[in-house]
């Protein structure tokens, strides 16, 4: 499974992530930032799952129907817990989010979009 984190996550999610064996590009590591637009258009290309911590690629995605390859939105997580949600996530809704599901998630809840 191919990865995309957005700048916003902690680029320290990237080594646990690959530990478990994902494929995993962090755009803080890139020269430039290109934009909310530009990331998930990337995202989208490369066939890799967005994950952020930003609801506004949820909105890029739902009101002005962007294409993606899932999204997964982390919300008040520590980083600890990110790298446990993450993995629970891709190994249970790993088809999901391949089909384009957008996955919202927090301490408490999960919620699942799946694409129309």
């Amino acid at each position: 499974m191919k990865i995309l984190l957005d700048s916003c996550v902690s680029g320290n999610l990237q080594a646990p992530l690959e530990e478990a064996g994902y494929d995993v590009q962090w755009t803080g590591d890139w020269p430039v930032d290109p934009g909310d637009d530009q990331i998930l258009a990337y995202a989208y290309r490369e066939r890799r799952i967005l994950v952020t911590l930003d609801k506004d690629f949820g909105a890029l995605a739902i009101r002005d129907g962007q294409p993606h390859a899932g999204i997964v939105c982390l919300v008040n997580l520590s980083l600890r817990d990110q790298a446990a949600v993450c993995q629970q996530i891709f190994q249970k809704y790993g088809a999901d989010l391949s089909r384009g599901a957008i996955i919202t998630a927090d301490q408490n809840k999960l919620r699942i979009r799946q694409p129309d």
